[in-house]
């Protein structure tokens, strides 16, 4: 009787789940920047790209990066628990149980990785596989919960898909999308400890060591400066290699200064402003600043190749 008892408990709980909080395992709105700057790596990439497999390639990369999601999200359960902007996930609210987020996001890699080397091409679908694995393993299971440096190693997981989304394309992997990773990799850190800077009460209760709490708020607004001293022309580079144009040169020079000033505003914050505005504000617009640059850099492509044609 206890036995049919906890079955019929488990299945209660079971039934909560909807659509939406599986597609809440998914992580939507990393997966959506995912998708956006697999198609620039995708398109940037030379050649002509048969549509139905280009469909193919940035579907797979899409369900590789919610199967990723889904399993940061199970291994993740009691840390997002105690912090209040992950609370109410599918997991710590009772809606999904574990192990079926856990099966979810191993279905959905493997389905992914599989696919893309089937129909596209096999070094994109070992990139698709490797990068589920770093995120899901190297960073989720190992980094996060170790180092303070763990968004910045972790970061390379966030910054393979235009690398990803060009081996699609061609096969290979050029230094031209190897830039294009190394933008997302360095805009990471900065992104995060802008976040974690005025969510560092949350990191602080889940044990989480990030980068404020443990060097401190003022070693972590100067190391914010740093990486954004460095990204800003990192990102000019495209245009100094004359990959796209002055165009596109322009915009990521303007962009770069812009999230240089906002870096500068929270270097220059001052230790009890609790309101944490400065670093609130380059949060937003660090978020901004990769998807212009992105945008910048396929309308440049696209318009390139219009006005060659």
């Amino acid at each position: 009787m206890a036995l049919v008892d906890d079955i019929g408990r488990k299945e209660a709980r079971l039934s909560e789940a909807t659509a939406s909080d599986y597609i809440s395992l998914l992580k939507p709105r990393v997966m959506a920047l995912v998708v956006f700057t697999a198609i620039v790596g995708l398109v940037a990439a030379p050649g002509h790209v048969n549509p139905f497999i280009a469909f193919v390639a940035i579907a797979c990369i899409a369900v590789g990066a919610g199967a990723s999601g889904a399993l940061n999200m199970w291994y993740d359960a009691d840390i997002d628990a105690v912090m209040s902007r992950t609370a109410k996930r599918p997991i710590p609210s009772g809606r999904i149980e574990p192990d079926q987020a856990l099966a979810f996001g191993l279905v959905l890699s493997a389905f992914s990785v599989f696919t893309l080397g089937v129909l596209v091409h096999w070094l994109a679908a070992a990139l698709l596989a490797f990068t589920i694995f770093f995120y899901a393993v190297i960073y989720t299971m190992w980094l996060k919960r170790s180092t303070p440096q763990n968004i910045v190693i972790g970061g390379a997981a966030g910054a393979f898909p235009p690398v990803v989304g060009w081996a699609a394309a061609t096969g290979s992997v050029s230094l031209e999308s190897v830039i294009l990773f190394a933008i997302i990799f360095l805009w990471t850190p900065p992104h995060f400890w802008a976040l974690a800077l005025f969510k560092s009460g949350d990191y602080g209760r889940a044990g989480v060591p990030m980068m404020p709490n443990v060097a401190g708020e003022a070693s972590t607004r100067r190391q914010i400066f740093a990486y954004a001293l460095i990204v800003a022309p990192v990102a000019v580079l495209p245009w100094l290699m004359g990959y796209v144009s002055a165009a596109y040169g322009a915009v990521s020079i303007v962009l770069g200064a812009g999230f240089v000033w906002y870096a500068w505003k929270v270097l220059r914050m001052p230790a009890d402003d609790k309101a944490m505005k400065a670093a609130k504000q380059l949060f937003a617009f660090s978020i901004l600043y990769l998807f212009a640059i992105y945008a910048a850099y396929l309308v440049d492509v696209v318009v390139s190749r219009v006005a060659g044609a």
